[in-house]
């Protein structure tokens, strides 16, 4: 990850230096990607002290130990921990946060790491289509044809649904069908200070609730997670780190943005167009989801959006809808198509967890097929119903 996010953010200062890229475009599109660098930092750090409070251990436990030791309960909760984590708290903060914690968990009580991993990494994905701070490229979709969160939800809420349901299907046949039915229920996680956790719960709920009132992102979540800070500079200062600025990932989201606006500057939008088309109805909606999440698996699935989003007509809102689910819900074949997928990758590497690239693709391929078809199908359905 240091060496792409080196080579992208050189990459995309020499195509400004060399006039590539002209400094004009270049700084429209920082102006645009500002506040989302602004919302993610933030939301990042204020994740990352939840977690050193241990806010996410103890809903991983006392999720675990609801399921009353029985394994379709707890895949169910699971599945509803990391779908909910993903709508409200981001799809990075669910593989970077929540994946070490699960995987603890699972060591607790006696079960197959790979099963709760694998639902991290999938649902971070897929589940990333509710709300405008689900994903980046949710936030540009929402600024683009102007949807405040709520109503951002009302659309998403059908594709959402079918997507988590294809993929909770896809979870169980491949990875826990083959679980023992029963596992050990692991002892309550109590957190060393209850102060902190308290303020971690508190800051976590307000950001929830500012987002879903509809406030600015960037100013709920700066102000959530300089509440967390200011409590963990009085009660837990030995805590805090510089490594809790993501700075690699604000680095690496501003070089991508960079060399890909030099990408569509250079002939990526005419192409684009070619393949996406222009029409509003469900041909199109169903052509912008497959060029998107096609792309997503060669490139990456932010600079496939932002690159299929130039190609939309601004009157095509549900075929920018389509292109939206493409990109969220597609990159799941190979690691490099989401951020998410690859920060995962790192969290399971670090905690001695093998994965078995070839199986992952070969499973990720059938769940990208069926949950792009459950999703894109019922956008189709509501845009022909009316």
């Amino acid at each position: 990850m240091d060496w792409i996010t080196f080579g992208l953010f050189v990459a995309g200062v020499l195509a400004v230096a060399t006039r590539l890229l002209p400094t004009t475009q270049a700084m429209a599109t920082l102006g645009r990607v500002l506040p989302m660098l602004v919302f993610l930092g933030a939301v990042i750090v204020l994740a990352e002290l939840a977690a050193r409070a241990e806010f996410f251990d103890v809903v991983a436990t006392r999720v675990t130990a609801f399921a009353r030791g029985r394994n379709g309960a707890l895949f169910a909760l699971f599945l509803g921990v990391a779908a909910v984590t993903t709508a409200f708290l981001n799809l990075d903060t669910t593989a970077v946060l929540l994946t070490p914690v699960v995987l603890a968990t699972a060591h607790r009580a006696g079960l197959p790491p790979l099963p709760l991993a694998m639902t991290t990494v999938w649902l971070a994905n897929t589940a990333s289509l509710l709300l405008p701070v689900s994903n980046l490229t949710n936030l540009l979709a929402a600024d683009r044809i102007g949807l405040r969160p709520l109503a951002f939800a009302a659309q998403m809420a059908l594709p959402q649904a079918a997507a988590v349901v294809a993929v909770g299907v896809c979870l169980w046949v491949f990875y826990w069908r083959h679980l023992p039915p029963r596992y050990e229920i692991p002892p309550p996680h109590r957190p060393r200070d209850r102060r902190l956790y308290w303020m971690a719960a508190g800051s976590v709920a307000t950001f929830i609730a500012g987002i879903l009132a509809g406030a600015s992102v960037a100013i709920v979540s700066v102000a959530t997670a300089a509440v967390l800070l200011g409590a963990f500079l009085v009660w837990g200062r030995s805590e805090l780190r510089w490594k809790l600025l993501p700075w690699r990932l604000l680095v690496f989201v501003t070089g991508l943005f960079l060399v890909v606006e030099t990408v569509r500057h250079h002939g990526l939008d005419s192409v684009m167009a070619m393949l996406i088309g222009i029409d509003p109805g469900p041909e199109g909606i169903v052509r912008a989801a497959a060029v998107g999440a096609g792309l997503a698996n060669v490139l990456n699935n932010l600079p496939s959006y932002v690159a299929g989003e130039a190609a939309v007509p601004v009157a095509n809102h549900e075929q920018l809808i389509g292109l939206l689910i493409g990109t969220n819900v597609g990159p799941l074949v190979v690691p490099w198509a989401s951020l998410a997928t690859l920060l995962w990758a790192q969290r399971c590497r670090a905690a001695g967890l093998r994965i078995d690239w070839r199986r992952y693709v070969l499973t990720s391929l059938v769940a990208v097929l069926l949950t792009l078809t459950a999703s894109v199908g019922a956008l189709v359905l509501v845009v022909v119903t009316g």
